[in-house]
This record gives structure tokens, sequence and C-alpha cells, in this order.
């Protein structure tokens, strides 16, 4: 008789949890971890379609989770356009908007911040966001002050709060329906990589490596509160999930060595620091070769971490340099899952098996993702062989990890979540509160939080 989906679900999230904190399991995982892009367009739906439609977007995460019910974890689907819709945003492509309706989404790189506004970033990053670079990357915003940039404001926080509530019917779908958990939940992108990619530019920010090192530094250096604090506020308040952190700009050839140790390693050390201390783990997407890079994370506690190896790289290597702190996922290139035959999925899973998986703390996977162009039979020859050459012992049942709850304030010393406008500014425009003011303060200061991590949900 087949588990119920409770019970699965709990033996799946044990298992996952056990996986990342390199503890003894009773088999590998069965991926559809990280993205798994095959399962977006697996029921037939066009890229627009998932992209724009949550019930074709459920409904796409369903087939899938039924036409394989062996999987043990998925996350299908990251971009709802309508979000992005609603204020023209300009650092996206998007199917069936500015590509055809099949295409994938595209990033559009460009200069969403001048070389010398660096010192108004660092101290008034409010000012900066709303008088600055929203104008600039906001479609919707290039008449300022008129009623349609109003109605864009609107509009945009109204599909900010619906957007959660939709993910988080989704994943309670895929949890009560079928048992299976999420991956990740929360994100932060390094400090480096804001500036990088959503604010510079690459030729912006390599410029200003030069000549402007210590603006970079400080800049890094002062993203570090808003972007933990932001994550905490999307995140898991039971810690159940993972943090995810798409690393862009720390791989090989963007930075030098010395370039990586100055400007991108050390924000990012505080930052993931911030959140184990919080009670985190991290999933992190090592986009590229990060091979000269990786030692770093042997740099923080043992289990804390996942870390996706893309197919630029060796997870043998990256077993061998990192394997003893980190979890590892990956190992499956994107050429086997579209272009191969079962038998040599076959053959590669039990290679991977029978190596670097043989002492667990792997994840069997494809480069940061499971590719949208994956031959379905593929796939299933990749989820047998791993049920048949991933198992560790019968005799091991992983407990599933339990934690507190976040409490509100956020985890770094003297930085509590920014708020635009503090309660002490309305109560005083209020004068006299004639009921409970701890009423009003709380919902107040909620309200202003989530505002601020609006803000910031346009950072990449």
């Amino acid at each position: 008789m087949a588990a119920e989906p409770e019970q699965l679900f709990e033996e799946r999230l044990a298992r996952y949890q056990a996986t990342i904190a390199l503890e003894p399991t009773d088999r590998m995982m069965v991926a559809g971890t990280g993205a798994n892009n095959f399962a977006e367009i697996y029921a037939g739906y066009s890229r627009q379609e998932i992209m724009y439609d949550i019930n074709k977007w459920m409904a796409a995460e369903s087939k899938f989770a039924e036409d394989f019910p062996q999987i043990d974890i998925l996350r299908a689907g990251r971009i709802w356009g309508p979000m992005f819709e609603a204020v023209g945003f300009r650092l996206y492509r998007l199917p069936g908007r500015d590509l055809p309706a099949n295409t994938d989404f595209q990033f559009v790189e460009g200069e969403w911040m001048k070389a010398d506004e660096y010192d108004l970033l660092i101290d008034s990053p409010v000012e900066f966001m709303m008088e600055r670079r929203l104008p600039r990357i906001f479609g919707e915003f290039k008449e300022k002050g008129s009623a349609r940039s109003y109605m864009a404001f609107l509009k945009s926080g109204m599909a900010y709060v619906l957007m959660g509530q939709l993910m988080r019917e989704k994943a309670l779908n895929l949890e009560k329906k079928y048992g299976l958990p999420q991956p990740m939940q929360g994100k932060m992108s390094a400090p480096f990589d804001i500036l990088a990619d959503g604010y510079r530019g690459l030729q912006g920010i390599m410029i200003d490596l030069f000549e402007r090192p210590g603006k970079v530094t400080a800049a890094c250096e002062a993203l570090i509160p808003d972007l933990v604090n932001c994550a905490i506020a999307e995140a898991d308040p039971l810690k159940r999930y993972p943090i995810f952190m798409p690393l862009h700009r720390g791989n090989h050839p963007f930075l030098s060595p010395k370039q990586f140790n100055t400007f991108y390693w050390p924000p990012l050390y505080k930052a993931i620091t911030l959140l184990i201390e919080a009670g985190y783990t991290i999933r992190a997407f090592l986009e590229g070769d990060w091979t000269p890079n990786w030692h770093h994370w042997n740099e923080f506690p043992k289990g804390k971490i996942l870390c996706d190896i893309d197919n630029k790289a060796d997870i043998v290597k990256a077993k061998q340099d990192i394997g003893g702190t980190v979890c590892l996922a990956g190992g499956i290139p994107d050429r086997m899952f579209m272009l191969g035959t079962p038998e040599e999925m076959r053959t590669r899973v039990k290679e991977l098996c029978e190596t670097v998986g043989k002492d667990g703390g792997v994840i069997l996977n494809g480069g940061c993702a499971i590719p949208y162009l994956t031959k379905p039979e593929n796939f299933r020859a990749f989820i047998d062989a791993t049920l048949e050459y991933g198992n560790y012992s019968n005799t091991v049942k992983p407990k599933l990890k339990k934690a507190p709850a976040t409490p509100a304030g956020g985890p770094v010393p003297g930085h509590p979540p920014r708020v635009i406008t503090p309660w002490e500014v309305k109560a005083s425009e209020l004068g006299e509160v004639m009921g409970d003011e701890g009423m009003l303060k709380e919902t107040w200061e909620m309200l202003e939080r989530r505002a601020f991590c609006w803000l910031h949900f346009w950072d990449w």
C-alpha cells in the first residue's frame, strides 16, 4: 500500500535535511530538485503559459508528480510574469511579451546605477531605489508622478502579495497531495552580484574594480544587513528548507583570485554566516566553473550548505575538495539528459553512486537544473538507476529536523529590518493613541518591512 502524502512528505524532507547535513540516510535522494525546468514544460504548456497562468503552472507540477512519483522533491517554475508585467520590468525579456511564447526568458544586461551614485546607495538606499533605480528599470514609471505610475505601484504591491500567496498554495498542493517538499524557500544574492548584475552591469562593475574599488567594497558591506533580513522575511520560518543563492560572478574567469578574495567572498561569507547563525541552511548554485574558488566553502561549519555544481565543473573534484564540509548536487551533464540514451544515463548514475555518492552527502542532478529539453526516457532512466544503485542502509531512517520559528527582528545585531517610516514618526503624527499602541505598531512595522523587501525584490 502506498504511503500517505503526510508520511511521504516527512520521510522525504528528513532525507533531504540529513543529506544536506552530511548525516547517514537510507538512500540517495531522487532529485527533481534545484530548478527542474523539464517539469515546467513536460505537461505540454508553452513557456508563456507556465509563466503567466498559475493554474497551468500547478497543473504541470501535478502531472510531473503523478508521472514520476518516485521523485523526492520538486521545484518547477521561477517567475510569475504578471509581477514583472505590472511595472514593465526592463531587466527581463519574457516569453509571449518580448519573445516568442515558447522561448526561455532572458536577462537584460545594463547600467541601471551610475558610477557617481555609490554614496547615495550606501547612505540612503531608499532614496537611491525610489528616485534613481526604479524609474530606470520600470517602464511604467517613465512619467514620474503620473496616475499611471501610481497605479503601477499599486498593482505591483498587490502582485507581490498575491505572488506570495500563490507560491504558498503551489507548495501546499505538492505537499498535501503528493508528499513533496520544496528544495528551497527564500533567496539571497551575493552582495557583489547585486552590484554586478542588476545595478552597474558587467562593464560598469569591471571598470569600478579599478577606478573606485573602495566604493565597491563599501557598497557590498552596506548591502549585507538588508539582503539578510529580506532573505529571512521570505524564508521558511520553521527553517525546514535552505535559502536559495544563485551565485553568478564568483566563477572563473569573471574575477581574478585576488579580486574574488577582495570583493566577492568577504561580504558573501559575512551574509551566509549571519543566516547560519540564525538557524538556516543554504543552497548555493555555483554557476559556471567555481573550481579555483570553491575551497572557501570549507570555511563554514560542516553540514550547513548544499552547493549545486554546474556543468563546467567536475563534481568528482568538488567531492575531493569540499565534500567533507558541504553537500553537493549535480554530476549529470545537461547534454546527457537532452541528447543521451537511457543506457548512457544508467552508466553515469551507477558510476557516480559508486564513487562520489558512496558515502552520502551527494544529490545527483543536472548542472544546477534539469534542462528543459530533457528526454522523458532519460529522466526515467535517471530515476530508476538512482533507486537501484543509490541505496545505503535499510536500517537508517532520518529524523525530521525541527527548529524554533524565527523571531521578529532579524538576526543582524544592530541592524533590525529596515523600514521607510518608523513607527515613532507615525506615532508623533497621530498624537494621542486611544487604544493599544502595541497593536498599531506591530502591524505598521510589519507592512513597512514588507514594503522594504519589495524594494529589494527587484535587485535581480
